[in-house]
């Protein structure tokens, strides 16, 4: 019997509105744990991949490793990252967002998703369980049209 996945960790920096948190609709399922910034909790981190750009593109190869995300404005996850330097980072391949942005202070880096697209595109990519997680996303068909052929159908 194949064993499951570790649960994916979502650090949140406190500045982050919860109210528009595009992952706030996970809490409370299985598979994923919350950490609130610079918080940890009991789950260990050792064979973990840290989602994240600058590493080696995420592939199937990975999948056997927990996934840890940050959550947080591109600015605030910058923040947090020095704090999860021993988590190997790997990079998602380009995909286009479907999340609306506006700010007028700062630019996304290219190919910045939500968070929620985010998550989605690594789990597909590790051939794990997506049903249900882009159901609270109003955009969420519109991501899956946007990234078919990355994605699949």
């Amino acid at each position: 019997m194949p064993q499951s996945p570790p649960p994916t960790v979502i650090v949140v920096h406190p500045r982050e509105k919860r109210s528009k948190c595009s992952v706030e609709p996970l809490r409370g399922r299985d598979d994923f744990v919350f950490w609130t910034f610079p918080d940890r909790g009991p789950e260990q981190l050792d064979g973990y991949i840290r989602l994240g750009l600058g590493g080696p593109e995420l592939s199937a190869a990975d999948a056997e490793h927990g996934l840890l995300v940050l959550d947080g404005t591109w600015r605030l996850a910058a923040r947090m990252e020095p704090f999860f330097l021993q988590q190997p980072v790997r990079t998602l391949p380009p995909l286009r967002t479907a999340y609306p942005r506006t700010s007028k202070l700062f630019d996304d880096p290219t190919g910045g998703l939500a968070t929620i697209e985010a998550v989605f595109a690594a789990l597909t990519i590790l051939g794990r369980e997506t049903s249900g997680l882009l159901d609270e996303y109003r955009w969420g068909n519109e991501f899956l049209e946007l990234n078919s052929d990355r994605l699949g159908d």
